[in-house]
Order: structure tokens, then C-alpha cells, then sequence
């Protein structure tokens, strides 16, 4: 499975290939799960997506019980309607809203959403959208090629760098150490970004892989 976190400057931008992209990877085996920023988006993420084809399904974290709240955080993921419509065909869309005890709807950081889901469905990639194109060494002005997850962390820790990458960043990491094969963080806005991410050779922004090679 690749969990998607997609972000408002793509669902925004002119000529985005987001919808199609998804479609395509969905009908080649590639089993996507796209989390949206916000629940407004995810809904509108849906209706755009089933004008071509009926495979987007929103959910959010009551149904089944997917996402149960931990206080202000996340408690431990419900993957079982995920496997089910992901095993039917279906693109589940994934508000960023938990399930609080009383069974009301508590607010979650959409990037800590994705990295949980990545880690309980030991996703083979976890892709994190953000407009800075990924993480930019601050003394060579270029965007990081890759990254252990504890450089990410430690990045995730820069009050330099915009919140919303270090959100990033910080989901990435702990997706991995949790057991995700890899997380990329890159601007979604590159027609095709995410086929071109997954399907070719070439990489986009910056990757966090826990990787350890041995000589």
C-alpha cells in the first residue's frame, strides 16, 4: 500500500494531475490511500475524483473506529475497513478527524494521520506533499536528497523551517522507524509527481530511509 498526504496547493493548482495520477496508480495494483488536509478537502478530493470513475470513498476516523483519539494524538490504528476497500478497488480518502471517547470528532494533524496509517498498514511508501519541494540545506540553498530518520528528526526540531514542513518531516521520520519502507517529502504540484515518485528510477525531493547498508 503508498499513503498519500496530499496538501491545499495541489488540490489547488492549475492543470493538477493528482486525480488521474491516483486513478492510475489504483488501477495498476498500487493500492493507494490519500489522507487530506482537511475534511473539507477530502470531501471535495471525492467528488472530483468520482466524476471519472466511482473508486474514491471518504472516511473518517469514527467509521469503524479507523482513527480512535489519544488525548490530543492518535491511539492505535483500525486498519480492517482499509483492507477491505482497498481489497475492493476503492480509494479510501482519510479525514483528518479521530474518534473521541464519547464518540465525538477530535482534530488531528492530517501529517501525523498519514505517518500512523503508513505505520499500521506497513506501507511499502509513505509521500508527504508539501509546496517547499522537501528539506533545503541550509548552507547550500538544495533541496536534501535523502535522509536517516534521525537527521529528520533532528530537522523536525528547526524553528527556522516553515511548521507545516517539520510536521512533515517529523511524520516521515517516525514512519519509517515505525516500519514504512520509505517516506518522501516534495511538492506535489510536478505534473505527474507522484508516478514519476513511484514508477521510475528518478526521485523527488527528499527521502527519509531507515536503510542501514553494511561494507
Amino acid at each position: 500500500m503508498i499513503v498519500v498526504r496530499i496538501d491545499e496547493a495541489t488540490l489547488g493548482a492549475d492543470g493538477t494531475t493528482l486525480y488521474e495520477d491516483v486513478g492510475f496508480l489504483a488501477g495498476r495494483g498500487q493500492h493507494p490511500i490519500v489522507v487530506a488536509p482537511t475534511p473539507d478537502a477530502a470531501r471535495a478530493f471525492v467528488r472530483t475524483m468520482n466524476r471519472s470513475g466511482d473508486i474514491a470513498v471518504g472516511v473518517c476516523g469514527a467509521d469503524a473506529g479507523t482513527i480512535p483519539a489519544a488525548g490530543e494524538s492518535i491511539g492505535s490504528i483500525q486498519t480492517r475497513l482499509l483492507h477491505t476497500l482497498v481489497g475492493a478497488g476503492y480509494v479510501p480518502v482519510i479525514e483528518p478527524l479521530a474518534m473521541g471517547f464519547s464518540g465525538s470528532e477530535v482534530a488531528v494533524a492530517a501529517d501525523e494521520v498519514a505517518g500512523a496509517l503508513a505505520c499500521a498498514l506497513s506501507a511499502k511508501r509513505a509521500l508527504f506533499f508539501n509546496d517547499a519541494g522537501g528539506v533545503v540545506d541550509a548552507q547550500t540553498q538544495t533541496i536534501i536528497d535523502e535522509l536517516t530518520p534521525a537527521e529528520a528528526l533532528t530537522l523536525a526540531d528547526d524553528s527556522t523551517l516553515p511548521e507545516a514542513l517539520r510536521a512533515a518531516i517529523r511524520a516521515a521520520a517516525l514512519g519509517v522507524r515505525g516500519g514504512v519502507g520509505a517516506a518522501q517529502i516534495f511538492d506535489g504540484r510536478i505534473q505527474h509527481a507522484t508516478i514519476i515518485e513511484l514508477l521510475t528510477m528518478r526521485h523527488l525531493g527528499t527521502r527519509v530511509i531507515g536503510t542501514v547498508y553494511i561494507a
